[in-house]
C-alpha cells in the first residue's frame, strides 16, 4: 500500500541533507499504542500502530525525515489497568487489533467481522466521561468485535466448502500456534483460570492452590501440576485456541507494519520493561526471589522513590554449573521474540537489569520499605538487609558510606571479574541485538537522573550512552546530566519523554514563573556562537515562547549527539500531558492525537506553537558558526524557506487518502 505524501519529496530529502550535516545519524519519534490517531469510523476510541490512521500518520513521520518509531511496550494490558509498562511480556495487546481490516472479504483475514457489528461497537463508544470509562468501554467492545472474528473464523474453517482465502488462514494460524506454543498456552492458561476463580486479571487469591503454581510446583507436586496442565488444555481446548487466535491477529496485524515501516526506510525500536504483568509473574515465579520487589529509590526524578512492586529476578538462577540458568534461558526467549519483530530495543530501567534497587516484600508501608530499600548486588553488610549478603558482587571497602545508599557514588570502584558479574543480564540483551544483526546504537538505555557507579561500568563495555531530557536542565549547575553541552555522541538527546510534561506547557509555566529569560540565556549561549548580537537574541528568544520552543528543539540538534528523539505531544504541539510518573490518575496513558491532527498542526505551526523542523534545523546548524554558516549556506537558505512555507500554511497538510 502506498500512500500519498502529507509533505513533498523535497522537503524529506531537505532534512535528511541537513540531518546529515549536523552528523545526526537516528532522528527518532516516540510514541505509544493508544496514542495513534484513527480515522472516523475507524476504531472505539482507542489508537492502534494498525490502523489506517496510523498509517497516515506514519506516512507524515515518513515525510518529517524520521528514521524510527519508538514504540512503547505492547503487551497485553488489563480491563482496569491500561498501563503498558504493566502489559504482558509476550503476549501483544489485542486492543490493538485494527477492526477495520477484519471486514474486508479481499484482505488478508477476510471478512471475519460484520461492518454492521463495527458500525454498532463504533456508533456505542461513549463521546463523554472520564479516561477510565471510555478505556473500559473500548475494553469491552474490542473483546465483542474479536468474539465474533473468533466465531466467523471457527464457522467458516469447518464447512466443507471452505474458500481458500479461509484454508490458507488456517494453516497460517496453525503455524503460529506451533512456534509460539511455550508462552501461548501458559497465557492462555492464566486466563482460563482467572475466569473459573473469578478473578480476571489477578491471581493473588488461589495463589496457594495448585492452580497457582502451576509452573512452579512445590517438591512433590510436579507430577500433579503436569498432570493438571494436560486436564485444562483438554477442558478448555476452545478457550486457549481462541486465546491463540487472537493472538496470531494482532501478530499478524504487526507483521504488516514491520514491512511497512521497512519500505518507508523507518526503523520499529520495542521497549523492553523491566517489570512483570500480573500473568508473567504467575507464569515464572519459580524465577523471582521471595522476599523481595523491586522498585525506585528516592531520585531527582520521584524524590520520595517509586514501589513499583515487580517481581526480582533470583540471582542464584542466572546460571548453572552447565551453562544459562532457568533466568537466562528466560531472559533469551524473550529477547529472542522481541528482536524477532523490532529493529531495535529500548531498554527500560536498565538498573533493573544490573543493580536493581529492592525493597522488602509484604511491607505494610511500601512507599517506606523502598526508601528503606537497597541494591541488590552492592549490599554486603547492610544490618537491615543482612539477607542481602550472598548476593553482595562487592566488599564493604568498596563502598562509599558517605552518601545514602542509593547513590550514584554508593560504590566506589570495581574490578573486571566484578563488572562481567553485574553485566550478566545486560550482557544478554547485548549479545542477542548483535546475533540478530543490530546495530549498536540501536539499543538504546533509558538512564535519566540516576546511573550508578556500577550501571555506569557496564554500560561503558558497550559503549553506549544514556538519555538526555533537557526541559530538566538545571541552569544554574554547569556539570547537570541534562544540560546539553554534557551531552555525548553516544547519548540520547530529547526534549521530554512519555513521563514529562509537554515542552508547550512547560514554556507557559516558565512565563508565570518569570524564568523565561534564564531559559533565553542559556539558548542564546548555546546557539549563538558570536559575543556579538547574542544579547540581543536572547531578549527576541524571552519575548517570543513559541521561538524559545524552536530553540530548545534546536539545542538537540546541535549538541554532539548522534541520536535524537522527540515525543508526539512536542512534534504536534499539545500541551497535555501522557503520563505523570509515581501518580494513580485515569488521565494517564490516556492522550490520544485527535483525528484532525494534520490540520491542527498546520493552525499550531502557524502560531509558532508546533515543532517547525526546518526552523530548528537551521537555527541548529548556524549554532556552529561562522564558518558552519558558510559552507551550508545553501542548505540554510532552502531550510529559511521551507520553514516560512510552514508558518505560513503551505504545502498543504490535509491527511490523504490511501491508495
Amino acid at each position: 500500500m502506498e500512500l500519498l505524501s502529507l509533505l513533498p519529496d523535497s522537503h524529506r530529502s531537505l532534512i535528511t541533507e541537513a540531518l546529515e550535516a549536523l552528523g545526526v545519524t537516528r532522528w527518532v519519534l516516540s510514541i505509544h499504542d493508544p496514542s495513534f490517531p484513527g480515522l472516523p469510523g475507524e476504531d472505539l476510541g482507542r489508537g492502534s500502530p494498525y490502523s489506517e490512521g496510523a498509517a497516515r500518520f506514519l506516512a507524515f513521520a515518513r515525510d518529517m525525515g524520521f528514521t524510527g518509531i519508538q514504540l512503547g511496550p505492547q503487551g497485553q494490558t488489563t480491563s482496569h489497568n491500561p498501563s503498558p509498562y504493566d502489559g504482558t511480556l509476550f503476549s501483544r495487546n489485542t486492543l490493538n487489533v485494527a477492526l477495520a481490516p477484519l471486514t474486508e472479504p479481499s484482505g488478508p483475514w477476510g471478512a471475519l467481522l460484520s461492518p454492521d457489528t463495527l458500525d454498532r461497537l463504533v456508533a456505542g463508544a461513549p463521546g463523554s466521561g472520564g479516561p477510565e470509562v471510555r478505556y473500559l468501554a473500548a475494553y469491552r467492545g474490542q473483546m465483542e468485535a474479536l468474539q465474533e472474528a473468533w466465531d466467523t473464523f471457527r464457522r467458516e474453517r469447518d464447512r466443507v466448502d471452505a474458500p481458500a482465502s479461509i484454508l490458507a488462514l488456517v494453516r497460517r494460524f496453525a503455524d503460529f500456534r506451533l512456534e509460539h506454543q511455550e508462552w501461548l498456552e501458559r497465557d492462555a492458561l492464566f486466563e482460563v483460570l482467572a475466569a473459573r476463580h473469578h478473578t480476571p486479571d489477578d491471581w493473588r487469591g488461589w495463589a496457594d492452590s495448585l492452580d497457582g503454581r502451576l509452573y512452579a510446583p512445590r517438591p512433590g507436586e510436579v507430577v500433579q501440576a503436569e498432570a493438571r496442565i494436560r486436564e485444562l488444555l483438554t477442558e478448555e481446548a476452545d478457550a486457549v485456541e481462541q486465546y491463540a487466535f487472537r493472538q496470531f491477529l494482532v501478530h499478524e496485524q504487526h507483521g504488516l507494519l514491520r514491512e511497512r515501516a521497512e519500505a518507508w526506510g523507518l526503523k520499529l525500536y520495542g521497549d523492553l520493561q523491566i517489570g512483570f504483568s500480573p500473568r508473567d509473574a504467575w507464569a515464572r515465579q519459580g524465577l523471582f526471589l521471595g522476599a523481595y520487589l523491586m522498585g525506585a529509590p528516592p531520585s531527582r526524578t520521584n524524590p520520595e522513590g517509586q514501589p513499583w512492586n515487580y517481581p526480582v529476578l533470583d540471582p542464584e538462577q542466572y546460571v548453572t554449573p552447565d551453562g544459562p540458568g532457568p533466568v537466562l534461558r528466560y531472559l533469551d526467549a524473550r529477547l529472542g521474540k522481541m528482536l524477532a519483530e523490532y529493529d531495535g530495543l529500548r531498554i527500560d530501567h536498565p538498573h533493573g537489569l544490573v543493580c536493581p534497587w529492592v525493597y522488602r516484600a509484604g511491607s505494610a508501608d511500601p512507599l517506606r520499605a523502598v526508601q528503606g530499600g537497597a541494591r541488590l548486588f552492592s549490599s554486603p553488610d547492610l544490618p537491615d538487609h543482612a539477607e542481602l549478603a550472598r548476593y553482595a558482587i562487592v566488599a564493604p571497602e568498596q563502598l562509599n558510606r558517605s552518601v545514602p545508599r542509593y547513590a550514584d557514588g554508593w560504590v566506589t570502584g570495581l574490578t573486571e571479574d566484578q563488572v562481567a558479574r553485574y553485566a550478566i543480564l545486560f550482557d544478554s540483551v547485548v549479545r542477542a541485538a548483535r546475533e540478530y544483526g543490530r546495530a549498536r546504537e540501536d539499543v538504546l538505555c533509558e538512564v535519566l537522573s540516576t546511573l550508578p557507579y556500577e550501571l555506569s561500568r557496564v554500560m561503558a563495555r558497550d559503549g553506549l550512552g544514556r538519555f538526555r531530557v533537557t526541559q530538566k536542565a538545571d541552569l544554574s549547575n554547569p556539570a547537570d546530566v541534562y544540560r546539553s553541552e554534557n551531552v555525548a555522541p553516544e547519548d540520547w538527546v530529547m526534549v521530554g519523554n512519555h513521563d514529562t510534561k509537554s515542552l508547550w506547557r512547560l514554556v507557559s509555566e516558565w512565563q508565570w514563573r518569570h524564568t523565561l529569560r534564564a531559559q533565553a540565556d542559556y539558548l542564546a549561549e548555546r546557539l549563538h556562537p558570536e559575543a556579538e548580537g547574542r544579547e540581543a537574541f536572547s531578549r527576541q528568544l524571552a519575548q517570543d515562547p513559541g521561538l524559545l520552543a524552536q530553540a530548545k528543539f534546536a539545542d538537540l540538534f546541535a549538541s554532539r549527539a548522534r541520536s535524537v528523539m522527540v515525543f508526539f505531544a512536542d512534534l504536534l504541539g499539545m500541551p497535555d500531558t501522557y503520563n505523570a510518573p509515581g501518580s494513580v490518575d485515569p488521565r494517564n496513558w490516556s492522550l490520544r492525537i485527535p483525528t484532525d491532527w494534520a490540520e491542527q498542526y498546520q493552525q499550531r505551526l502557524r502560531a509558532g506553537a508546533a515543532l517547525n523542523l526546518p526552523q530548528v534545523l537551521a537555527m541548529a546548524l548556524r549554532a556552529g558558526g561562522a564558518e558552519a554558516r558558510a559552507r551550508h549556506a545553501a542548505l540554510l537558505g532552502r531550510l529559511d524557506r521551507a520553514a516560512s512555507q510552514l508558518r505560513g500554511g503551505a504545502p498543504s497538510l490535509q491527511a490523504p487518502p490511501s491508495a
